[in-house]
């Protein structure tokens, strides 16, 4: 009888008749079948951190998705931030739920006694000197400040203080080990206010001829009661907390934006945010001032008073004007070092000096320092113990990045430059070292520095470990993976060896020791397969090339025991994310691996693959523009030109039926998805999930988009699928977090799609999964989706009626 209704149940909601459902039902939370239910619960992959003197791995573990409930917790969104107000912690986050600690030269597996019986951890920092681990610990009411002593294998709630961790709570130790600083809630913040039932007055905007763009933002404050709220939970008390307990306040409670002690611990350097609060723009934008104190709280030095950034050009390379980047530099005793827009923050000016990076050592009464003229933007840099820096500078318009070398004489010169788009010649991220006072600096060895990185190539990634000098730049490959493991290397040991992480298609990814001499392999963890039920599922990294020839990839998943003389062409599912390039070249390569661990994900439709479907998962879509010419000016082109590539790779291989085939995709893939369906008729069906679809509702900008509604307003209609919506006939279901905070990805953007759709004849489905934000994090609404998504596909795609007349 339960079958019988159920089956009622999905003929009478999914029924393909001419009318398109024009009512709202709650129908309840469902569950598509167990194989797909049990790929949902299986255990999420563990990470690791190492000590600082590289003798200790912490293994963490962290929970399976949490339950509906969970995200019912009290929610605050104030000034762009969304917070847990109950605990002034952060809401929904992702926390470790499991530790283990391993000694790397026995490879024994060591228990911490005493952790809290529902562990929620965040921000785990280990000690200078090794010994202990701080972490906050998460509870419904409060954030709690708690010690792990290494030695002892013991945990313990450190102080009875309550954190503000609604930034997430950062902890920073002393060099000497013995004290950690962090952000307290006052103790004498007394009650929430209380919101006037009476309005005290009209909420008043105003221009005046200020030149203002902004992007569409989220969350943002609305009135008085707004700015009460933000004023009592943003502010925090800095407190020093000694390992006997001891806790001292330095300075009054204030709207703390950060704080970094020096690394010789006389300073403070702090971050507060000032008022008045905007209505325009979120927190990161709003006026601060930052500024060094002493150890004992009192001011020393004013950095920078920095006004509200509410008029800021919308290109990605603007920059507020003045010193930005503050901080410390790590090898010195205490020199704070900062950028400064030389061309008036806007990229539009041309100028060859872009920006200028300074210094000025304590007591800060000299004159600053300038280190570098650079002809792009400030991003980074990287110390050395020698006085040695490496400073990176990127330009986003050209997709430029330029690192350069300072030796300890201050001497400058370009250490590479390449473009960022170019994967294939990406020397990868040098490998640091943490120093007796716990700062990071560069690992330097013999003249040169360590790099890893993923190693993409034309046939797949290949991660490595280089050592490149830095008085020439001359390179050597220590070891790269091979086939047909995929394998990382995390660090380098003081004992030589490499810790690195391993897969193979049919092996979860574990930890290792690797011998470079020997090559001796020396496992750490071994990890059960997490979903044995997927394990004949077919993974395969995919090359083919679009009409114009630009080489594309993708990852074709089978089902498991598929055979194609005999189970033929399927129904196919492309999911995709459309990508902007600014050189052809870089567009076509490859950026995944053939021997990463074949984990079936929930997220992209591979569980289909349990069904019967064939799946081309992360199927590229490049957008090109080179030269003069933007991507977006042939946006709708080549989305055609890469689905009609994508589906002709499936079929040359004998895999998919060109009559049964649907896309998807989420966020800016939803975009692309209501576009397809839009312009061409190569699709049964589309699932477009949490995705922007009118333009004009995003006037300043979107994804990689800097022109304005004004500067092309034909480009936003004619890239918006809402001002198309008459042509969307292929079925399409919709899906939206309700409570999405991403910036342009209102959950108006689907219900108004779905009126035009529904309003021109159309066939759609809105589903609004109730609590959830841009990605959807609830067991309850991630199975519910699933259930949606495989009964939209099996309706429209696997049992699509196919007209075989000629």
């Amino acid at each position: 009888m339960k079958m019988i209704l159920r089956a009622a149940l999905l003929g009478t909601l999914l029924s393909c008749s001419q009318q398109a459902l024009a009512t709202a039902v709650d129908i309840g939370y469902q569950q598509p079948v167990k194989e797909i239910v049990a790929i949902v619960d299986a255990a999420p992959a563990p990470g690791a951190m190492l000590s600082p003197n590289g003798k200790l791995m912490l293994s963490t573990g962290f929970s399976a998705l949490p339950d509906i409930a969970d995200l019912a917790a009290p929610e605050y969104r104030l000034a762009g931030v969304r917070f847990n107000p109950a605990n002034n912690g952060p809401s929904q986050p992702r926390y470790v739920s499991s530790l283990q600690l391993i000694e790397l030269d026995t490879q024994q597996t060591k228990t911490i006694k005493g952790l809290p019986k529902d562990l929620k951890a965040v921000n785990l920092n280990f000690s200078p000197d090794s010994r202990y681990l701080a972490f906050i610990q998460l509870e419904d009411n409060e954030a709690q400040l708690w010690q792990v002593d290494l030695q002892k294998l013991r945990a313990s709630r450190w102080s009875n203080i309550r954190l503000n961790a609604i930034w997430g709570g950062s902890l920073q130790w002393t060099a000497d080990s013995k004290a950690i600083f962090a952000a307290s809630i006052p103790a004498k913040r007394g009650a929430e206010p209380v919101q006037s039932k009476v309005p005290t007055g009209p909420v008043i905007t105003e221009a005046r001829g200020r030149t203002a763009p902004a992007r569409t933002y989220q969350d943002l404050l609305k009135n008085k009661y707004d700015e009460a709220l933000f004023s009592y939970y943003f502010t925090s008390q800095l407190v020093k907390v000694g390992l006997n307990n001891k806790v001292n306040t330095l300075g009054k409670p204030q709207l703390l934006r950060g704080a970094e002690l020096s690394p010789d611990n006389n300073f403070i350097l702090v971050s507060r945010i000032e008022q008045p609060f905007s209505y325009a723009v979120p927190v990161s934008r709003f006026a601060y001032t930052t500024e060094v104190w002493d150890a004992s709280g009192k001011l020393q030095y004013q950095v920078v008073q920095q006004p509200v950034a509410d008029n800021l050009p919308i290109a990605f390379d603007a920059v507020i004007t003045g010193r930005r980047s503050v901080g410390w530099r790590p090898d010195q005793a205490a020199t704070l070092y900062w950028a400064e827009a030389a061309d008036g923050g806007d990229p539009a000016n041309k100028v060859t000096v872009r920006d200028q990076l300074f210094q000025l050592a304590a007591p800060f009464n000299a004159e600053p320092e300038k280190l570098l003229d650079l002809s792009f933007r400030f991003s980074y840099l990287l110390a050395a113990a020698d006085g040695s820096l490496l400073v990176w500078e990127r330009w986003w318009q050209d997709r430029n990045e330029k690192v350069w070398y300072l030796d300890p004489a201050q001497q400058a010169r370009v250490f590479w430059e390449r473009s960022s788009e170019d994967r294939y010649n990406d020397p990868g991220s040098p490998l640091l070292t943490t120093a007796a006072n716990g700062q990071r600096l560069l690992r330097v060895a013999d003249g040169a520095i360590y790099l890893t990185g993923v190693g993409a190539s034309p046939e797949g990634n290949r991660p490595f470990i280089d050592q490149r000098q830095l008085a020439t730049g001359e390179t050597r490959r220590l070891w790269r993976s091979e086939a047909p493991f995929y394998e990382f290397p995390f660090t380098l040991l003081p004992s030589g060896k490499l810790l690195t992480q391993r897969e193979a298609p049919d092996l979860p990814p574990d930890f290792y020791l690797r011998d470079l001499s020997s090559g001796e392999l020396t496992a750490l963890t071994k990890t059960p397969h997490p979903m044995p039920h997927t394990q004949g599922i077919s993974r395969e990294l995919i090359n083919y090339q679009r009409a114009d020839g630009i080489p594309m990839s993708a990852t074709l998943l089978l089902p498991a025991g598929y055979d194609k003389a005999r189970d033929g062409a399927l129904p196919t599912v492309i999911w995709a994310y459309p990508r902007e390039f600014r050189s052809a070249d870089a567009a076509g390569q490859v950026s995944d691996s053939p021997y990463r661990f074949n984990r079936i994900s929930y997220w992209t439709p591979q569980f289909l693959a349990t069904q019967g479907y064939a799946v081309l998962d992360n199927a590229t879509m490049p957008i090109v523009g080179e030269g003069t010419q933007e991507p977006n000016d042939t946006f709708i082109e080549q989305l055609i030109l890469n689905a009609e590539a994508a589906i002709a790779a499936g079929v040359e291989r004998g895999v998919t039926d060109p009559n049964r085939v649907a896309i998807g995709g989420h966020s800016y893939g939803a975009f692309m998805t209501a576009n397809l369906l839009a312009h061409s008729n190569l699709f049964k069906a589309g699932i477009a999930r949490s995705g922007a679809y009118n333009r004009s509702l995003t006037p300043f900008g979107f994804q990689m988009e800097q022109r304005t509604l004004w500067d092309d307003p034909e480009l936003y209609v004619r890239m918006s699928p809402f001002f198309h919506a008459e042509k969307i006939k292929t079925p399409i279901l919709l899906i939206h977090g309700s409570d999405d905070n991403n910036a342009g990805t209102f959950p108006m953007q689907s219900e108004r799609l779905y009126q035009a759709i529904k309003g021109n004849g159309g066939t759609t489905r809105l589903v609004m999964l109730p609590l959830e934000s841009h990605g959807y994090r609830a067991r309850e609404s991630v199975l519910h989706m699933l259930w949606e998504t495989t009964a939209w596909l099996d309706e429209f795609v696997k049992n699509a009626k196919v007209d075989t007349a000629e």
